[in-house]
């Protein structure tokens, strides 16, 4: 099958072979860490808070999103500095070939434990830069009304190859567990390589973004964003809503981790099977929530996926009171998992489409950068303490507990959104 598309020019072509390149390679990198947080249970022994701590790196760094891309305009040459952002924070990976391949005790595996969480602290720490950097690159080359084609054909090679790497690489580490301080060490050079590929497209920084200073534009920023949410009350209602279900979810994602493994005895093949599942559903189903996305209030479609989330949580729970399953290929096939996850594919088509561009529907054309930034920075707020408090509340009542609070939180949020529709057509 050939793939047809209508090139406006040499350079837009050009950025779009270089922008499949780079996912492809991405898509391989996301498929291995999909099963980060289950190596560092299952290889290194790690303590519920250590694996709190390292899904907060993931979302906590997202408070530093303004301040980054203040600091991202006064970059005249974005080419090299990429480049050195991508050897800094992916060249840290190489440090696993030195890990054992077995734990000898206590104080060993405390010392590995804190450099496998150090190195994902500095690998996560520039997504800010580096994200906002990758979207300036691509909508500098594609022309507008290829631009969201161009990406979705990107993305989609990325979610397909993410999901045979990550099948892969769990039937690689159930045959040899300590196939990790390998892989990691190559995902090093898949990471500098993909950003070299990508900052080959060519970008040229506008002239106006050198303008005052980084102190003078934050307080310019902070001032705007505070009337923002003072003046749009809907958008308000939104974001409130989102901290409920944001909670929520941060507080559960790491106990989930842990029920998998210790409650549920999960191979690597067998976590590999549900991650892909869903994966698998939420790529089905997104082209269609896309499109319903553009003619529903995006407060009722967040109630909708909300509650698919809930039902994720839910199902989750009654597993641990219903445990029925069937095995094949050394893979537990869990009923009630089986209905979670095919609820959070759902979820996951639903909020894919919610968080990119859920708060752009509350704005004018020019202000949806300062809506984004807004919804973004929030999530950095949540990341700063969720996690860790899903964790406390998993030592004192255990997995059902912290699954009953994330219901009653969505259930909070969805209450919110609710009044705020009939309040504010």
């Amino acid at each position: 099958m050939t793939l047809r598309i209508n090139f406006h020019s040499d350079t837009e072509k050009k950025a779009f072979y270089l922008h499949l390149a780079y996912s492809l390679l991405d898509g391989i990198i996301l498929g291995v860490l999909a099963l980060n947080e289950f190596i560092l249970i299952k290889e290194l022994k790690g303590s519920p808070y250590q694996i709190g701590f390292l899904f907060q790196f993931t979302t906590v760094v997202l408070l530093f999103s303004i301040p980054f891309n203040e600091f991202i305009k006064r970059k005249v040459n974005k080419t090299k500095f990429m480049r050195l952002i991508a050897v800094l924070t992916r060249a840290p990976l190489l440090l696993l070939l030195f890990f054992p391949k077995t734990l000898s005790g206590h104080i060993d595996s405390f010392f590995y434990q804190v450099v496998f969480l150090g190195i994902f602290l500095v690998y996560y720490s520039t997504n800010p830069l580096i994200f906002p950097m990758i979207n300036g690159y691509l909508k500098n080359s594609y022309k507008h009304e290829n631009f969201s084609k161009l990406y979705g054909y990107a993305s989609t090679v990325n979610k397909l190859i993410m999901l045979v790497a990550t099948f892969l690489f769990g039937l690689l580490l159930d045959y040899q567990s300590y196939s990790y301080i390998y892989v990691y060490p190559f995902l090093a050079v898949l990471g500098i390589t993909s950003i070299y590929i990508l900052t080959q497209i060519n970008y040229q920084a506008p002239l106006e973004q050198k303008t005052g200073s980084i102190r003078a534009s934050l307080k310019k920023v902070q001032k705007n964003l505070l009337h923002i949410l003072k003046s749009n009350k809907p958008f308000r209602d939104f974001e409130i809503g989102f901290m409920f279900y944001g909670f929520a979810w941060l507080v559960s994602i790491a106990v989930i981790a842990i029920f998998l493994k210790n409650e549920l005895k999960l191979s690597y093949s067998g976590i590999a099977f549900y991650k892909n599942f869903y994966n698998t559903v939420s790529i089905l189903l997104t082209p269609f929530f896309g499109k319903l996305m553009g003619k529903v209030n995006p407060r009722k479609f967040a109630v909708y996926t909300f509650l698919m989330m809930l039902l994720y949580l839910l199902f989750m729970g009654l597993t641990q009171y219903f445990p029925a399953y069937y095995e094949i290929f050394n893979i537990k096939i869990y009923y009630s998992l089986i209905l979670s996850f095919l609820s959070y594919g759902v979820f996951g088509a639903m909020m894919g489409i919610l968080w990119y561009i859920g708060s752009a529907y509350f704005s004018k054309d020019e202000n949806a950068a300062d809506y984004q930034s807004i919804h973004i920075s929030l999530t950095g707020v949540r990341g700063a303490f969720a996690p860790l408090v899903g964790i406390f509340f998993y030592k004192i009542i255990d997995f059902s507990g912290v699954f009953l609070i994330g219901i009653i939180s969505l259930l909070i949020g969805i209450f919110v959104l609710i009044i705020s529709i009939r309040k504010y057509k």
